[in-house]
């Protein structure tokens, strides 16, 4: 089969692209997401191009700041989605799943990869770097968008599509100290004080302050100025969003915080700034249309790596990892963290399944392998399986269980 590369891969990226326009539509009534199709438009797509600098294993860097920008633009999209203000009672199931839930499945999938003899520090990097649920690719079980106008009701009723939203644009953050503990562990240079201290509190802390106090700033700007020609609102330019997203995440890394962290409560303080102002709205489109594009870049991508190879290092234990933490270790600890919330059984059980994994896990994984460079091969193999099998299951499940919980209720 010819090989297509140079001039080729315009018309291959263009045709991607109308494809992802129309996808979304064509899918809509049937139980197949746009993630499975580009997925497997990517695994066609790696039969007919160079794959020679395709893969995370060859060019990890570009991996890392493709995921990384891809990452922070969901968040800024998530946290514009989220018309609830935060507090401890009305946020009680997203605190379970990011305080119970997450650290709780770390240490039981680390457990299961040490049982299947995966060495303890590789098999805690593993379980961290794939303890984020994803702000991408979990769209289809995500709140759709700000709620705005006058006489708007601005709090979610659907409690599922909340906590999976809230918990998404969370736990992307919050996953760092757990990955960073593996690097430090690996690297023999663990001190205990200093990873509570610094990577567990001290850069939460900076990414929260952060992210508050831009977005602070950037909601008086945007709706409060003193003189309307100063309003950011009033010039009508979606591309503050992009700026405002770019810049948060770039100043909180500069300080060593956590820009994850940052841009999602940036975005959170700017939604509250002004609820029922349409602005809202406008950054939202314009930051979604830019997410989905970067979405089936990074599944092309992967779909294409797949194809050349990625999997082959993969064995028993990682299938049996990737297997057991979608159908298994996500749901029942999610589940148990949920007893005692608001939600019905069936909601509880809905809400704890669908833990997406996908492009945040690949940021990580690309971020720090460098430090785990034997096991690399296998690191990528077991989590290129995962994504896929989450990709799959859920894509699948997603819209007629959300549908089914939409009758209940």
């Amino acid at each position: 089969m010819p090989v297509i590369d140079g001039d080729g891969l315009y018309l291959v990226a263009g045709l991607a692209l109308l494809l992802g326009a129309v996808l979304p539509r064509l899918l809509s009534r049937y139980a197949v997401s746009a993630p499975i199709a580009f997925l497997g438009g990517g695994l066609l797509l790696g039969l007919v191009v160079d794959r020679t600098h395709l893969s995370p294993l060859a060019e990890p860097e570009l991996t890392k700041h493709l995921a990384e920008l891809t990452v922070i633009i969901a968040l800024m999209g998530v946290g514009l989605a989220i018309d609830r203000p935060v507090s401890l009672l009305q946020w009680r199931v997203t605190w379970r799943l990011l305080f119970v839930a997450m650290p709780a499945g770390v240490a039981a999938l680390t457990g299961v990869g040490w049982l299947l003899g995966v060495a303890p520090v590789t098999a805690l990097l593993i379980a961290a770097v794939l303890a984020p649920t994803d702000p991408v690719l979990a769209s289809d079980v995500q709140v759709g968008g700000p709620t705005t106008g006058e006489d708007a009701e601005l709090d979610e009723e659907d409690e599922v599509r909340f906590a999976l939203t809230s918990e998404a644009g969370l736990n992307d953050g919050l996953a760092a100290p757990l990955v960073y503990l593996a690097v430090f562990l690996a690297t023999k240079s663990f001190s205990p004080v200093e990873w509570v201290a610094w990577d567990l509190l001290g850069k939460t802390a900076i990414g929260v302050a952060v992210g508050f106090g831009a977005g602070w700033l950037l909601g008086r700007m945007t709706f409060s100025a003193p003189a309307q020609s100063l309003r950011l609102a009033d010039s009508r330019e979606p591309v503050l969003a992009l700026a405002m997203t770019l810049g948060v995440y770039g100043l909180t890394e500069v300080l060593h915080g956590y820009g994850f962290i940052a841009v999602f409560v940036a975005a959170l303080t700017l939604r509250s700034a002004e609820r029922s102002h349409d602005f809202h709205n406008q950054l939202h489109d314009f930051i979604g249309q830019l997410e989905h594009i970067l979405t089936w870049g990074i599944l092309l991508l992967l779909g294409v790596a797949v194809t050349a190879g990625l999997l082959e290092p993969l064995d028993w234990a990682g299938v049996l990892i990737g297997v057991l933490l979608v159908a298994v270790v996500r749901p029942v600890i999610g589940r148990l963290s949920l007893i005692g919330t608001e939600l019905s059984r069936t909601e509880a059980w809905a809400t704890a399944a669908f833990g997406v994994r996908g492009v945040s896990s690949i940021y990580y994984l690309a971020a720090v392998g460098a430090s785990f460079a034997a096991d690399l091969p296998w690191l990528w193999a077991t989590l290129g399986f995962t994504v896929v099998v989450s990709v799959v299951l859920h894509g699948v499940a997603a819209t007629p269980v959300m549908r089914f919980l939409e009758r209940r209720s």
